[in-house]
């Protein structure tokens, strides 16, 4: 996990699966992320996904016009509607401003542990 910086923009995707053409879904989701991967702005992304197909990936993005010109770029709204058609019972999309940002590891033996921080200083 990687630390985002204050006032960056989190695109969290929240989606119900189908189960239908999982091979394709696979596929497509490769593409996605690494078209994403490629987008002016991007910063990363995490992901996770139940066995009963309810997924949540949260793209980072340096500011909202970087998040929208990857909302409109035409593989991904052409990837989209496939998804509409056949890879999602339904989904939510939430658009959010990053004020701070924490990460905590274990780091080995010891279970030696730090907390660092990125915030916006405020006032």
């Amino acid at each position: 996990m990687k630390l985002h910086p204050a006032d960056s923009i989190a695109v969290i995707f929240c989606a119900q699966r189908t189960d239908m053409d999982h091979e394709a879904y696979a596929a497509a989701a490769a593409v996605m992320s690494n078209l994403a991967a490629e987008q002016t702005g991007y910063l990363g992304q995490d992901s996770s996904r139940s066995e009963d197909g309810l997924g949540i990936t949260v793209s980072y993005w340096k500011d909202d016009a970087a998040a929208k010109a990857w909302r409109d770029h035409p593989v991904h709204s052409a990837i989209r509607e496939q998804g509409r058609g056949k890879w999602y019972e339904s989904y939510t999309l939430h658009v959010a401003r990053i004020e701070r940002s924490y990460a905590w590891a274990k780091s080995g033996i010891g279970e030696k542990s730090g907390i660092e921080e990125n915030s916006m200083p405020y006032g």
